[in-house]
C-alpha cells in the first residue's frame, strides 16, 4: 500500500501504514507492539508501569521478534513531594469503602507510582535504539532530550492545545500528537490543568496543523476507517489509535475492564483524577459517581492510586470494576475484537478504500 495522501510520517518512521498503536500503560504488551509493527504500523510499548529490569526484558523481547520500527513511550512529569497529610486525608475519604469491604483502613498504603523519564531510562533508549521515542506530559529536560535525539530516534509528544503543540515544536520534536478530548486514558496536558478548556479533536487538529511545521498525528475517538479518513482530511499525516486495540487478544486488560468496554457508550466516559491524581478518561464506575469524578481530595499524580489497590483487588475478585480505572475513549462502541495485526491491516485497507486508493 503506497497510495496514502501524506507520506511524511511513513517516511519519517520507516513504516508502511499511517497507524500508530497508542502506548496504553497497564494494557499494552510487547506482543501487541510486535503484532502492530509486523503489520506495517508502529507498535508502541509504554514503560511507565515497568521497573527498569522489566522494561529491558520487554524491549528485548520486541527486538528479538521484529526488525520493524517500534516506539518506546515514557512519562515526562515532575514528581511532586509526597505530602503525608494529603495521603492521610485521601485514606480518610476512602475509609467507608475499606470498612464496607472488610479491609483494615489503618493498614499501610501500598506504594504505587509511574516513573518519569530519567538517566536510567535514557540508557535504555541508548542501548536498544528504538526508531521512535514518545513522551507524555511534555518533554524531559534538555540534556536528556538531546541524548535521546543523539541515538537517531524520532521524538514525538502529545499536545492537547495549540499552545502545547507550539511549545513542543519549538523544542525540536519530529512530530506532534494532537490529542483530542475524546481520547481515553491520561490527558497529555502539561501547560494547563484546566480540563474545562480541553479541545475536541476536530477543532484541535486543523489548528495544530496550521500552527506547526512538523507532521501531526491525530489521536482521540478514532476507532474505524471513517475516523482515519476524517483525520487525514483535516491535515493529519497519521493517526494514533488506542481503545480499539483493547479488544485484541494481545492486550493485558482486567476482565472487569473488558466487560465495561463491551457495554461502553458514547456518553458514559468522563475525565477523572481519582485513580492516579491526574486527569484521565475512563468509563464511569461507582467510585467516580460517588467521590468524583474530579476531586480535590485525590493526592497529586501519581500518589492517588496506592490507597485504591486493596479496594480494587477485593472488588475485581468479586467481578466488580467499582474501584478500577476503566480507561476508554469515547468511540469504544466502534471497535471490533480481532488480533492487533489483523486490526491494523483491516483499518488501513478500509481507509484506503474510502479514499478511493485501494
Amino acid at each position: 500500500m503506497t497510495a496514502w495522501p501524506d507520506r511524511r510520517i511513513l517516511d519519517l518512521f520507516g513504516i508502511e501504514l499511517p497507524i500508530i498503536q497508542a502506548p496504553m500503560a497497564g494494557s499494552s504488551t510487547p506482543e501487541m507492539a510486535i503484532a502492530v509493527s509486523e503489520a506495517g504500523g508502529l507498535g508502541s510499548l509504554p514503560t511507565a508501569l515497568y521497573s527498569l529490569d522489566q522494561a529491558r526484558e520487554a524491549v528485548g523481547r520486541i527486538r528479538q521478534a521484529t526488525a520493524r520500527p517500534i516506539n518506546l513511550n515514557f512519562f515526562s512529569h515532575q514528581m511532586p513531594v509526597l505530602d503525608p497529610a494529603r495521603i492521610d486525608a485521601w485514606r480518610a475519604r476512602l475509609k467507608p469503602y475499606y470498612l464496607e469491604n472488610g479491609i483494615d483502613p489503618e493498614a499501610p498504603v501500598p506504594v504505587t507510582g509511574r516513573a518519569p523519564f530519567d538517566t536510567d531510562l535514557c540508557g535504555l533508549v541508548e542501548h536498544y535504539r528504538p526508531e521512535v521515542v514518545s513522551f507524555h506530559f511534555g518533554l524531559p529536560e534538555g540534556a536528556l532530550l538531546e541524548r535521546v535525539k543523539a541515538t537517531g530516534a524520532k521524538v514525538i509528544s502529545s499536545a492537547t492545545t495549540v499552545a502545547e503543540a507550539r511549545w513542543l515544536a519549538a523544542r525540536g520534536v519530529d512530530a506532534v500528537i494532537a490529542m483530542g478530548f475524546e481520547a481515553g486514558g491520561h490527558r497529555g496536558n502539561f501547560l494547563s490543568d484546566d480540563m474545562s478548556r480541553q479541545v475536541g479533536l476536530f477543532a484541535l487538529l486543523p489548528q495544530v496543523v496550521d500552527a506547526v511545521k512538523v507532521p501531526v498525528i491525530a489521536a482521540g475517538g478514532i476507532a474505524d476507517a471513517r475516523g482515519i479518513v476524517a483525520a487525514l482530511a483535516l491535515g493529519a499525516s497519521a493517526v494514533q489509535i488506542g481503545t480499539a486495540y483493547l479488544y485484541s487478544p494481545e492486550v493485558k486488560t482486567a476482565a472487569v475492564h473488558l466487560e465495561a468496554l463491551k457495554n461502553a457508550s458514547d456518553d458514559n466516559t468522563v475525565i477523572t483524577n481519582l485513580f492516579t491524581g491526574r486527569p484521565a478518561r475512563g468509563i464511569v464506575n461507582r467510585l467516580m459517581r460517588e467521590v468524583g469524578p474530579l476531586s480535590p481530595d485525590a493526592p497529586p499524580f501519581p500518589f492517588a492510586g496506592g490507597a485504591l489497590v486493596p479496594l480494587r483487588a477485593k472488588a475485581e475478585a468479586a467481578g466488580s470494576g467499582d474501584f478500577t480505572n476503566l480507561w476508554s475513549g469515547q468511540a469504544a462502541k466502534l471497535a471490533r475484537p480481532m488480533p492487533a495485526g489483523e486490526l491494523t491491516r483491516k483499518l488501513a485497507a478500509e481507509a484506503l478504500a474510502k479514499l478511493g486508493k485501494a
